[in-house]
């Protein structure tokens, strides 16, 4: 029977806030797993105690930027509208029905004052990595690596050439080092000259954002944005690094630096790592190797010319330190550059004979050259892991973690632009992004385990069930344990 709905929103009703907020809403699941006490740790060193107006809580205003980024709310003003007639926004952060919420301008006065240049967040996002690592979500066995971008808040049209310093590269010395050792070996003397830490170069630099990078690459829109290079775990994909860099740094550069800063900060024991073509260089590798990591890195296809002979048809004879080109002749060791290549020639005189002479060089001398770093030997080894069923098993998860992870990223938590100018901000987005994706996987993967499920039932089918899954769980830690060290055993035995 068809009836119209009479107008009651005018009455006095007494409500209780909790009861209104879905059993199943995550902000319950979140609110139930999280305890938040650690940030009040954290930001009361920002706060004076005994002076100035009462401040908005710190853990207040940590969730109030939580629930910005959770779900997606790019603007500062909209999100503070959005709490005040959200309920289970206000019950989240505490607040009753009629309680005022704080101005959208506290906010903004915090991130770019209070907080600008203190690593606080970072340290918030460590706490929710270890947080993780006490629920045993992550073991930092196997880690997952890749690099994605954020258009920054520029104009791609207005920019000026600039002359600046590339990056520098963390590893100079180290090369140096062994560039000399393979010079004196060589019968050379050294390199005492002291190299450039980095060159100049010139680049387009933005007058909207002059921290962000221009960024070329195939298949993305060229532009100004910055690049987020982050690590997640294997075992349940929560994120462990999170780093920052203008769009025009190359994803190798601060790999092994951040890996380094992982492992020293969380103790991980780092077995392998899954890593895309733009980390399948010879420092990389090299970093692994010393580390003892095994690592799995994509193909990286030659940038030769297809219509010429590639370097991967000439045959490395180790003993004699030469390369047999498939003709038979031989390239002879000529130096060694500062670079860390070194250089193999052949006489000219019996390549302007052979009948492949067009296939094989350019060069009008008839002689062909190729280059050889002197840390080869470990690129080699890690493009072997690739093939290797253990390799394969590894770099097919990369796409089931780390990509995954910027994907949620982008569709979920407004990812795809940066929101604010400025590296500093724009770092703070995305660890405050990284801390949402955390958090919100730990609470539902508690919220799942057996044991928030059990006090429903019975005492005794609890207790029961209880105990089982415990009995379970050492089995599998277990089974898990002997595992991992088979199969790093017989790496041993086959690097062996």
């Amino acid at each position: 029977m068809l009836k119209k709905q009479e107008t009651k929103q005018s009455e006095i009703e007494m409500v209780i806030l909790e009861d209104l907020i879905p059993e199943n809403h995550l902000l319950r699941k979140i609110s139930k797993h999280i305890d938040f006490s650690f940030v009040r740790d954290k930001l009361s060193p920002f706060y004076c105690d005994d002076n100035g107006r009462p401040p908005v809580d710190p853990v207040v205003l940590f969730k109030i930027y939580f629930l910005g980024f959770l779900y997606g709310i790019r603007s500062e003003r909209q999100l503070m509208r959005e709490i005040e007639v959200n309920l289970a926004y206000r019950w989240f952060l505490g607040y009753k029905i009629n309680d005022p919420v704080p101005h959208h301008s506290t906010l903004s006065f915090n991130r770019l004052h209070r907080f600008q240049d203190s690593d606080v967040f970072r340290e918030l996002f460590d706490e929710v990595v270890f947080l993780a690592i006490r629920k045993k979500l992550v073991t930092g066995e196997v880690l997952y690596t890749d690099s994605t971008h954020l258009k920054a808040n520029a104009n791609k049209k207005k920019f000026e050439k600039r002359d600046v310093e590339g990056t520098a590269k963390h590893y100079l010395d180290e090369l140096e080092e062994d560039v000399n050792k393979d010079r004196l070996r060589h019968g050379k003397k050294e390199l005492n000259d002291k190299p450039k830490e980095s060159e100049v170069k010139e680049v387009r630099v933005s007058t909207t954002d002059p921290d962000s990078g221009y960024m070329c690459r195939d298949f993305k829109e060229e532009g100004f944005a910055y690049l987020d290079h982050r690590t997640v775990d294997g075992k349940h994909n929560i994120i462990t690094d999170v780093h920052v860099t203008p769009g025009n740094v190359h994803d190798s550069i601060p790999y092994i630096e951040r890996l380094d800063h992982q492992i020293n900060r969380f103790g991980f024991d780092v077995q392998a790592v899954g890593l895309d073509a733009g980390y399948n260089t010879v420092a990389v590798c090299h970093g692994l190797k010393q580390r003892n990591i095994y690592g799995v890195l994509a193909y990286k296809a030659p940038s030769s010319d297809k219509d010429h002979i590639r370097k991967k048809f000439f045959t490395y004879d180790k003993e004699q330190d030469i390369y047999i080109c498939p003709e038979g002749c031989r390239l002879k060791y000529q130096n060694t550059g500062r670079d860390g290549y070194q250089q193999f020639v052949s006489d000219p005189e019996i390549c302007s004979k052979c009948p492949r002479l067009a296939e094989c060089t350019k060069e009008r001398n008839h002689r062909k050259l190729i280059a050889r770093h002197v840390w080869e030997d470990d690129k080699t080894e890690m493009d072997k892991n690739r093939l290797t069923e253990y390799g394969k098993e590894i770099y097919k998860r990369r796409k089931e973690t780390v990509e995954r992870s910027f994907a949620d990223a982008k569709q979920l938590h407004g990812y795809r632009y940066a929101r604010y100018r400025g590296i500093l901000s724009v770092t703070f987005q995305c660890i405050m992004t990284a801390i949402c994706q955390n958090i919100k996987k730990i609470a539902n993967l508690l919220d799942k385990r057996p044991e928030t499920i059990v006090p429903v039932l019975s005492s005794k089918l609890s207790a029961l069930i209880l105990a089982s899954y415990m009995l379970i769980n050492v089995l599998f830690d277990q089974i898990e344990s002997a595992t991992n060290i088979f199969k790093k055993n017989k790496r041993c035995l086959k690097s062996g």
